[in-house]
């Protein structure tokens, strides 16, 4: 039968296994350092893997496969509860770091200011733009921050500043590998993204980060409101 079934694409996987513990039905595992479909029948179609992969390498196909088999997968799961069937656990090396998670910020928590008076405003996990999956919850109706790595240091008022209220994703065009504008016109695309601000230094490099946001936003189909707030090396934001 033809229906939707996920797909993994080895060459992104980066072998971190969050796919792998997020898959309640074992239909992911790890080989050689990487996630793959174990079984077709195992693979339920909703997708609970999808926003746990921090670099995208899982999508939907429509294909031809074995239809779920809800009887084989309790079957599975009952033999693991005894001990004959342990689930596979993530293979060593990977990254638990990069597993997606929301964040509830200090500032919301009513948690003490630190002593200089200042709250994070991080509000999830991972930031930086290469291991950020491209689907997660906290994407749904977000204004998204895209800040060039540079800026968290020019000005102390930056959590408060630009970061409240938003998901914020970093990188550094000059020395991350690639442009980062493929994965965030997927970003854009396939999630509910209301507002998007862009902050970045006034050094040529910076340049990179912004035409990558805008690249996006044409490469997306979307009509999304958008700024760009340009830093000077002083902290100053500048016109």
């Amino acid at each position: 039968m033809v229906r939707r079934i996920i797909q993994i694409d080895r060459e992104k996987c980066n072998g971190c296994g969050a796919c792998a513990a997020a898959c309640h039905e074992g239909a992911i595992g790890m080989a050689d350092g990487k996630a793959v479909l174990l079984r077709d029948d195992y693979c339920d179609g909703l997708g609970d893997c999808l926003p746990t992969c921090p670099t995208g390498a899982i999508t939907f196909v429509e294909r031809e496969a074995a239809a779920y088999d809800e009887v084989a997968v309790l079957a599975r799961k009952a033999a693991a509860l005894k001990g004959s069937a342990p689930r596979q656990a993530p293979k060593a090396g990977g990254c638990p770091g990069s597993m997606a998670q929301a964040i509830r910020p200090a500032a919301a928590s009513g948690a003490p200011a630190a002593e200089d008076g200042a709250l994070s405003h991080l509000a999830q996990w991972p930031v930086q733009i290469k291991l950020v999956p491209v689907e997660a919850p906290y994407f749904d109706g977000a204004k998204l921050l895209i800040a060039a790595d540079c800026t968290a240091y020019a000005r102390s008022d930056f959590h408060r500043r630009f970061m409240r209220g938003r998901i914020t994703l970093i990188g550094c065009p000059k020395l991350d590998e690639g442009d980062y504008a493929e994965k965030l016109t997927e970003i854009l695309r396939r999630n509910d993204i209301r507002e998007l601000t862009v902050v970045r230094m006034d050094v040529p490099c910076c340049g990179g980060i912004q035409r990558a946001a805008e690249t996006a936003l044409r490469n997306s189909g979307k009509f999304i409101p958008w700024q760009v707030v340009t830093l000077g090396r002083d902290g100053n934001i500048l016109e």
